[in-house]
Parts: structure tokens; sequence; C-alpha cells
């Protein structure tokens, strides 16, 4: 009873942490509304591997040792701060484009560049600091010494389903014809948001300690 007590407490800290507007949930909504279902999916099947990647190195214990380098997470943060800058101006670019999207029925021109999109959502994940500490944080919460040997999978198994049931279900929400018509009607004034979300985080992120 202890150890379900003990998951459930875990599985709340991480949905509480994922689910909370941040970076890669601002990404996944901006690619959703401007791209659509699939292109959103793929950027978060990246944020997803990056989340189960920091999720591996916590789970043997490298995070720890990796975050007991200060020059490590320096690296990391000015890594992360620099890449959601790029995102800003990138996303600033867009809201100052005269170019107008394309109607919700009309077939994106090309095929999108999955890769690519994967790619930054990995990058976005792997370049957050925060997540390497947070996910120390919910092995400390979850992993006691008493702890039986089901649990290390069932931490690491039970948040990476539900990783993909918060940023796909963010995915999918912002990519339906309702959403993408409100994107369509106000590109400029939402890419200029996340512009300016982007940029805040980057140099937020940079000067902070």
């Amino acid at each position: 009873m202890e150890q379900v007590q003990q998951i459930a407490l875990v599985y709340a800290a991480y949905v509480i942490a994922t689910a909370s507007p941040g970076p890669s949930n601002m990404a996944i909504m901006g690619v959703a509304m401007s791209r659509g279902r699939v292109p959103a999916l793929v950027l978060a099947a990246g944020v997803i591997s990056g989340s189960i990647f920091w999720a591996g190195l916590a789970a043997t214990g490298i995070s720890a040792i990796l975050a007991s380098y200060a020059n490590a997470l320096t690296a990391i943060k000015i890594a992360g701060g620099l890449y959601l800058i790029y995102l800003g101006w990138k996303s600033a670019r867009a809201a100052f484009s005269a170019s107008k999207p394309a109607a919700v029925a009309e077939p994106a021109a090309g095929r999108p560049d999955f890769g690519r999109l994967y790619r930054r959502g990995l990058l976005m994940h792997l370049s957050n600091p925060k997540a390497v500490l947070a996910w120390i944080a919910i092995m400390s919460l979850g992993l006691k010494p008493d702890a039986p040997s089901s649990t290390l999978p069932m931490i690491v198994g039970g948040c990476a389903l539900l990783g993909i049931v918060v940023f796909g279900g963010y995915a999918l929400a912002f990519s339906t014809r309702p959403m993408v018509r409100l994107y369509q009607r106000a590109r400029r004034g939402i890419e200029g948001t996340l512009a300016l979300f982007f940029g805040l985080a980057g140099v937020r992120l940079l000067m902070s300690r």
C-alpha cells in the first residue's frame, strides 16, 4: 500500500511538471496550430524521447553525478538558453512574415521534415537543465532504500506513458479545426506571443544561477 501511494505521488508530480506551461508545451501548441496534428505529434515524440533519456540517466545515477559538476549543468543551461532564443527568433520571423497560412482543408506544401521536428523536440528537452534536476527529484521521491525492484520500471514506464498522454494531448487538442482557424486569424499575434515567451525563457535560463 505504501509503495502504491509513493508511485501515485511520483506520477502526480510528473504530470504537474509536464502539463504546466513551458517551452516544450508552447512549441507543441505552436506547431499543432500552424502545421497540423502529425508534425505536432512528431515534435512531441522528440520531447518524450528526451524525457525518457533523462529518466534513464537518473535511474542509473549518472544524472546525479552530472548535477554535482557545476560546469556540466552550466554548459547545458547555456545551450538551452541559446536554443530557446533561437526558437524565439524563428517565431518572430514567422510573425513578421507576409505569407499567409494554408487553409485547413489544403494539404501542406511538400512533405514535412519530420526528422527536423523530432530533433527539435529532442534538443529542447536535452538542453533543459531543469529536466535533469526534475528527474533526480522524481527518483529520490519514488526510490526509497527498501523499495522493491519493480518500483524503478514502474516509475520510468508510468511516467513515459503519462508523457505520451500529456504532450500528445497538447498536439491533438491544438490541432483541431477551431484552433487551426484561430491560428489563421491571429497568426501574427500567436507567433509574436511564442517569440516573446521563448525569448524571455531563454534569457531567464541564461541568467539563472
